[in-house]
């Protein structure tokens, strides 16, 4: 038997992934507010020389973000992935794909505002000996001058006249029930269709399911909403150095990425299929790419150019078209995003901790958001409450946490700690040369402490 959602989502005029993310608001990614340099893509005064452009030219943060979200839009419309119809239970954080029209009215059917009596025609009056429960049959009509006792959502009876809530009425010693205020006709009543009617359209495509859409979908009548698909992703932690258990021992140090990365994607908006680790071997490494039909690849470290770092030639082995390749930001300069072949991309992070969270946002964050079809967070800024060392050229990426002050920077910052960003609301975009005090700084919210769909710590 067709649940009445799943008949909505197969009668519904379904765009598919590419249309539905041309109808989500189209919001500018974060202004980059640094110095902007000519031989880096910008304007302004000269750079300094950088000298690890030796073999090749970072690309500058703001363009580097902007790169992420033209390939996942080139992705969405060279995979061409159909909406998918989601039980309710399970839709949370993605993108409709499809308007949510009403199936039925809402209320469907007159029922009580309030615990109270139903009335007809004027008092006082004789209360029936049975109630009015919600749930149940619909109750006999009224005649003039009877009340029933109704609860909170209960069907009003034929011929009622208002609803006397339970605070406003008493009874005499003959159990007559007398109004201790004015009564008004329709009062405390919610007729049918008072929120909506049948066919009405209560969202358009490129909604978000928020928890309180999913309980607008259900009184609606839907068991299933029409959404734009989870990004796939599959995720390679690379390097003989980590422990999965225990302490850090022998020159061994515990994988803190493992643990982090897979809900941290999936608060992007992402289905995490697997986490696998790889070590440092390079066969290996080239297998896991191969065999992944993942919409995206995340690799863990390997991606500079020492003796172990394998991401670059395993790149070069299969074809694999370099967008990004190093980041003007620190942490995480050496990240790099490539494209596989048509729908599949590889975000390689930074082995170190905050690196590989500055790499998150920087690449998979625009990227993911895009293939979700979320629509970009509107940039926002606040004073910083303290000075800021900024780098020579780059931007940096400070965790800070937001207070009635502004933006407050957090210590242990450096691209192997974890502590501040642990601590954080966000990240402190700081241009290049730093920033003073009071000055205005672009935030990053973290998706937890922006009450991120999908986050749960439970």
């Amino acid at each position: 038997m067709t649940s009445p959602g799943t008949r909505a989502d197969a009668e519904a005029e379904d765009l598919d992934v590419e249309e539905a993310l041309a109808l989500v608001k189209e919001n500018p990614g974060p202004v980059h507010r640094g110095p902007a340099h000519p031989d880096r893509g910008g304007h302004g005064t000269p750079a300094p020389h950088h000298p690890a452009d030796a073999h090749h030219r970072a690309t500058p943060w703001p363009e580097a973000r902007a790169t992420a979200e033209r390939a996942a839009r080139a992705a969405a419309r060279a995979a061409r992935r159909t909406p998918v119809a989601v039980p309710l239970d399970a839709a949370l954080g993605l993108t409709l794909a499809a308007p949510l029209a009403a199936l039925t009215d809402l209320p469907s059917f007159d029922t009580s505002a309030m615990d109270g009596w139903a009335l007809a025609g004027p008092g006082p009056w004789e209360v029936r000996d049975e109630g009015v429960l919600a749930g149940h049959a619909e109750p006999a009509p009224l005649t003039d001058g009877e009340a029933v006792r109704i609860a909170t959502g209960a069907r009003i009876p034929a011929d009622t006249t208002a609803v006397l809530r339970t605070e406003h009425g008493r009874t005499d010693e003959r159990g007559r029930l007398h109004p201790t205020r004015e009564v008004g006709h329709g009062q405390d009543i919610r007729p049918r269709g008072q929120e909506c009617r049948s066919g009405d359209q209560l969202l358009p495509v490129g909604t978000l399911a928020t928890p309180a859409v999913l309980g607008l979908a259900a009184a609606a009548g839907y068991d299933t909403l029409t959404a734009v698909p989870r990004p796939r992703v599959d995720v390679l932690v690379l390097g003989d150095e980590l422990l999965t258990e225990g302490l850090p021992h022998d020159g061994l140090i515990r994988d803190a990425l493992g643990p982090m990365l897979p809900p941290w994607l999936r608060a992007l908006g992402a289905e995490v299929r697997a986490v696998r680790r790889i070590g440092d071997d390079a066969r290996a490494l080239h297998r896991a790419v191969t065999a992944s039909d993942a919409d995206l690849i995340v690799t863990t470290g390997g991606t500079a150019a020492g003796p172990v770092d394998h991401v670059h030639p395993t790149l070069r082995r299969i074809g694999a078209e370099l967008l990004v390749d190093g980041v003007e930001v620190r942490p995480g300069h050496p990240m790099l995003l490539a494209r596989l072949k048509d729908g599949q991309h590889l975000v390689g992070l930074p082995g170190n901790p905050l690196a590989a969270v500055s790499g998150l946002l920087t690449l998979a964050e625009p990227l993911l958001r895009t293939l979700a079809a979320r629509p970009a967070p509107e940039p926002y800024t606040l004073p910083l409450r303290d000075a800021v060392q900024g780098h020579p050229y780059d931007t940096r990426l400070v965790p800070v946490v937001l207070r009635d002050e502004g933006a407050v920077p957090l210590h242990y910052n450096g691209p192997a700690m974890l502590r501040g960003v642990a601590a954080a609301d966000a990240l402190a975009v700081v241009p290049p040369g730093g920033a003073r005090s009071g000055q205005e700084a672009e935030l990053l919210d973290l998706p937890w402490a922006a009450g991120g769909i999908g986050v749960c710590f439970t």
